[in-house]
């Protein structure tokens, strides 16, 4: 592997950078709005599908103990 100059290699991170898309504020707020809403709906919905599992179990449980 070659070796490089700091500069040359600071000069090569900078012209990265540049290639990178940013998004904007905007599209940073959208993005964490909907990171928000799926985590607390996926949330709600696992919570709905242990607590039926629960009853199922402890249902299933009362029916062997009679």
């Amino acid at each position: 592997m070659a070796k490089i100059s700091p500069t040359e290699f600071m000069n090569q991170v900078k012209a990265e950078t540049a290639k990178v898309y940013w998004p904007s504020r905007r599209e940073t707020v959208m993005t964490a709005i909907m990171v928000v809403a799926l985590t607390l709906i996926l949330g709600i919905f696992f919570f709905v599908v242990d607590w039926g599992f629960s009853r199922i179990v402890k249902f299933l449980l009362s029916l062997v103990q009679g």
